[in-house]
């Protein structure tokens, strides 16, 4: 690279750069910078989607979370049932529980019988 200063006689176009050496440079760092320019645009438009994402996955979990606690709600109030049916007397969950196999031995006698 060959440096000559505007005071010794080269033109004020060239800002004291010969042609040949400067040009290269220039065209090499335009090049590198538009490549730079492109590969930030590409990561700018990921991280907008990527972020587009997530929030969604929040929405969703969120709405998961109230399923959950509503199915939790819904358990407990089984549970709570069950408690009070198993603080009864013992005789009539013993009964409770004849009647229903008298109807499932029923119910399986009448389907074979309409065979």
């Amino acid at each position: 690279l060959t440096v000559v200063f505007i005071g010794d006689g080269a033109s004020a176009g060239n800002y004291g750069y010969t042609n040949s050496g400067y040009s290269v440079y220039e065209e090499e760092n335009e090049r590198l910078t538009e490549s730079l320019r492109t590969k930030v645009s590409a990561i700018k438009s990921l991280s907008i989607e990527i972020g587009t994402e997530v929030k969604n996955q929040n929405k969703m979990l969120s709405e998961m979370d109230n399923d959950f606690d509503s199915a939790g709600g819904l358990l407990g109030a089984t549970m709570g049932r069950l408690r009070t049916l198993s603080r009864g007397s013992q005789t009539k969950l013993l009964c409770y529980m004849m009647l229903f196999a008298l109807f499932v031995f029923f119910v399986i006698y009448w389907i074979i019988k309409l065979r």
